[in-house]
């Protein structure tokens, strides 16, 4: 069993931690928070004062953070983990960042001698407790068999998508989906209410053809389809709609950087920005199905 750093315990954080400590790794974890440091120290991890000292004496860091900015500070700042770790150490992101930050904190790993391996998560919340998230890695083929069984403590589908960068790349591309399906899916809700056809009909109807999607079988954006949809619990979030802001703002990052039209991914940018700025960030990104009723969740 693996020695593990873990930097960012929050939300998704903290029950990773968790699934690790139940697969029989030691975890030293460190957060800002201190009631989410508190969290995974009573499950059986030890608390470290600093990001620096979670990264000291241990196999492997995995850090799972808000943004580039963060990621970058906590790699190469002045108490940075890539100065404070020992030689071997191995580094996991799993943060949802550009992928220009991604490839810049791998390049100063490598100059350091390090291996960072980008590997960021889809499943939400929910695949996080449950152990079954997807993890998308971008890095080199050492770097990925070495990561993998500490990644299946806590995924259920482990993905090498290639080089450094194409983790993220490969986030971004696949939330660009998802934000966009969601929103035509919570359109023909809408629209099948005000036509008058039963929604476990349509759904029904659209789960078995042609219509047929994730936002519909699995994350149905009106109660009662699918009983564990946010839907049926007020849309507490599974995945915010801030975070799911931040990563079409992402993708459209990327897009306008190599020249790729995504105006789909715009509009779906324009429209979750909308409900985030009416006071929803905190809702779950299905909840943006409220926006299109014109009603206030």
């Amino acid at each position: 069993m693996a020695r593990i750093g873990f930097i960012g315990v929050g939300n998704m954080g903290g029950p990773m931690a968790r699934n690790l400590l139940k697969a029989g790794h030691q975890v030293k974890a460190f957060d800002l928070s201190g009631q989410a440091l508190s969290a995974v120290t009573a499950a059986g991890a030890t608390g470290a004062k600093s990001a620096a000292e979670a990264a000291r004496g241990v196999d492997a860091v995995l850090t799972m953070l808000p943004a580039g900015q963060h990621v970058r500070a906590v790699f190469t700042g002045g108490d940075g983990i890539l100065a404070a770790a020992a030689p071997g150490t191995l580094f996991i992101d799993s943060s949802t960042i550009d992928v220009a930050n991604a490839r810049a904190v791998a390049e100063a790993g490598a100059r350091a001698g390090f291996e960072v391996l980008d590997a960021p998560v889809s499943g939400g919340t929910g695949g996080a407790a449950a152990g079954t998230l997807t993890f998308m890695c971008g890095g080199s083929e050492v770097a990925f068999q070495r990561a993998k069984p500490i990644l299946e403590a806590m995924g259920k589908t482990i993905v090498h998508a290639g080089a450094v960068g194409a983790g993220q790349a490969a986030k971004i591309c696949n939330n660009m989906i998802l934000g966009a399906s969601m929103l035509v899916v919570a359109e023909a809700f809408v629209l099948a209410e005000k036509l008058g056809l039963d929604k476990q009909k349509l759904f029904d109807i659209a789960a078995k053809s042609s219509g047929q999607c994730w936002s519909i079988t699995s994350y149905c954006p009106v109660p009662g389809p699918v009983p564990n949809s946010p839907a049926n619990r007020d849309y507490q979030a599974g995945f915010t709609t801030a975070m799911m802001l931040k990563d079409l703002h992402l993708a459209q990052e990327a897009a306008q950087a190599v020249g790729a039209a995504a105006p789909i991914g715009a509009l779906a940018e324009q429209i979750y920005a909308l409900y985030d700025g009416a006071g929803f960030g905190h809702k779950d990104f299905s909840g943006v199905i409220n926006a299109l009723r014109g009603t206030s969740r």
